[in-house]
């Protein structure tokens, strides 16, 4: 399974997002391979992805997919970012 986390640039925020959708994967028993992307490389990045980790001020900015659009309200909420994930894998 591919995860992409998404911010503005690709570094700081989906960064973070990135090591705790993995700390949560890990929890939940659940293996993934999990990246870092900016949203302007997302069309490649996420090309095979069956998720895409986002905030809410990015959905408009997602290209067309077939990957399942997360939105994370809280980066740094580890049971929300668990809870939608398993809501995702469902």
């Amino acid at each position: 399974m591919k995860i992409v986390a998404i911010c503005g640039v690709g570094v700081g925020t989906s960064g973070i997002l990135k090591v705790n959708a993995e700390r949560a994967l890990a929890r939940l028993g659940i293996e993934a391979d999990v990246s870092a992307s900016d949203v302007g490389s997302l069309e490649v990045s996420a090309a095979d992805a069956q998720i895409i980790l986002t905030s809410p001020e990015l959905v408009d900015k997602i290209p067309p997919t077939w990957a399942d659009i997360v939105v994370i309200d809280n980066y740094v909420d580890h049971a929300e970012i668990e809870r939608k994930l398993l809501d995702a894998l469902g």
